[in-house]
């Protein structure tokens, strides 16, 4: 499977667009170029059951995130502090950067 192209990164702010967590934000935990998803803390809760493995431990239910394709996520700008698209940009000395397309700002992490 070839990777994907993906405007997110680690640590950045996203509100959810669609699904049942619509208009829930997080920040984004991992990331998962090649399939297109991503983990958002306190977005798409499961509940994973897992088995005893030893004997003084017991079988529990643990409530965990789940991945979240990122079509369903929109980046929160730091400068604006608005939901919008993304775009990048190459400067002259070479470095890509990723932009807010509605205030122009750069939204790499300082």
């Amino acid at each position: 499977m070839g990777k994907g192209k993906t405007y997110l990164k680690k640590n950045d702010q996203v509100e959810v667009i669609a699904g049942k967590d619509k208009g829930r934000v997080g920040k984004v935990l991992k990331v998962f170029p090649a399939d297109n998803n991503a983990l958002v803390e306190r977005v798409n809760m499961i509940k994973r059951h897992t088995k005893a493995t030893e004997a003084n431990q017991q079988g529990q239910i643990v409530h965990r995130e789940a991945r979240i394709h990122v079509s369903n996520l929109q980046l929160i700008c730091p400068e604006c502090t608005k939901t919008g698209r993304v775009g990048r940009k190459t400067l002259e000395d070479g470095t890509k950067i990723r932009f807010c397309k509605s205030c122009g700002e750069s939204i790499e992490s300082k």
